[in-house]
């Protein structure tokens, strides 16, 4: 593997994850008037902990990007293989849901309806480019791999019988 793969992975996580689950819930807390600096408690400490493990989530979902699908979250720079390891073996979009989780915990920290609904906001249109563009483009890659793949892993939920794929070879 490149370390221009790796310049390029953490690049896009600057750029997209980054603006989407950084920068833009920023600028609304910014301009709000009832976000509520976060003090000592039990909730700030579960509202960072989400937010902790949101990006812990984002991170993992980069490496196997970048060490399994050899290439990254970027659409025009995407996996070359079918990522099915890791936190894909439970779910198919772990990577939305780590942000989501970003995003909700930032609410939660500051108590902040406007970015609850930006989070509401994010998950639609996390929802709608997987349905119109990534499934029919991982679809049309590696076909019947990922036909498997998504018969037995859930797109939003969980499963607790961890994705085993199997690659087969015909002679």
């Amino acid at each position: 593997m490149s370390a221009f793969l790796g310049v390029r992975s953490l690049l896009y996580v600057i750029l997209l994850p980054g603006t989407v689950a950084g920068y833009v819930p920023l600028l609304i807390l910014r301009s709000s008037n009832d976000a509520v600096p976060p003090t000592l408690s039990t909730a700030t400490v579960l509202a960072a902990c989400l937010i902790l493990v949101g990006g812990c989530v984002l991170l993992c979902c980069v490496w196997d990007f970048f060490r399994v699908g050899q290439g990254t979250l970027a659409p025009f720079d995407a996996p070359r293989r079918l990522v099915v390891t890791g936190l894909y073996r439970f779910t198919r979009n772990p990577m939305y849901n780590g942000v989501l989780a970003v995003i909700l915990g930032e609410a939660w920290l500051f108590r902040n309806i406007a970015v609850l609904e930006y989070a509401g906001l994010i998950f639609v249109m996390f929802h709608l480019w997987v349905l119109v563009y990534e499934e029919p483009a991982l679809d049309t890659q590696f076909g019947a791999s990922f036909r498997a793949y998504r018969r037995a892993v859930p797109r939003w939920g969980f499963t607790g019988r961890p994705f085993v794929f199997v690659e087969t070879t015909q002679s």
